[in-house]
């Protein structure tokens, strides 16, 4: 399958329907052509297992584990507040971070939004600016209107159902301010 066709997602998935977690209470997770592999907390020791399972099921299909592609993330509610949570080991040659972008959607550790939120919104600032100059040269206020709905609220709410429920009233000042 060519990367981009418009049959290139609904290909992996089909593709893919075999790829199952070795571990009860794991989750694998595939959109287009991501994968995400969920290990709750007292799985941990599971992951190496569940990493081996993946990349010889790639194996098996004639691809590969990008392991330049592949991080890993502990999500802690808890942030820095009270008790700290015990860290299982670092994986060989997984990259942990703190931050991750998946399926366009920046999350954090905590859950937090914030960097979700902020990103877009500075991004809407500058289209602003942008159809500011072209109004200002002429553009017709419906045409003005028109890609206003075209970029701006389809940036700001780009799957808004999926990380919505994590804003907290500090996220939302962003929105309000904007």
């Amino acid at each position: 399958m060519i990367q981009g066709s418009a049959l290139g997602p609904a290909s992996y998935v089909v593709n893919t329907g075999d790829l199952r977690p070795v571990t009860i209470g794991n989750e694998i997770i595939k959109y287009a052509d991501d994968t995400y592999l969920i290990v709750s907390a007292e799985n941990t020791s599971s992951c190496q297992p569940e990493l081996d399972n993946i990349s010889q099921w790639a194996s098996d299909n004639n691809l590969r584990l990008n392991i330049n592609k592949t991080f890993e993330i502990i999500f802690n509610h808890r942030g820095n507040r009270g008790t700290s949570a015990v860290l299982p080991p670092t994986l060989p040659n997984i990259q942990r971070v703190t931050i991750i972008k998946a399926l366009g959607i920046t999350i954090t550790s905590q859950l937090s939004m914030n960097l979700h939120v902020d990103t877009p919104v500075e991004s809407c600032g500058k289209t602003l600016y942008g159809l500011r100059v072209l109004r200002a040269h002429g553009m017709s206020d419906d045409f003005t209107q028109e890609v206003f709905r075209s970029i701006v609220t389809a940036k700001l709410t780009y799957a808004s159902q999926a990380w919505s429920g994590f804003c907290t009233a500090s996220d939302t000042t962003s929105w309000i301010d904007f």
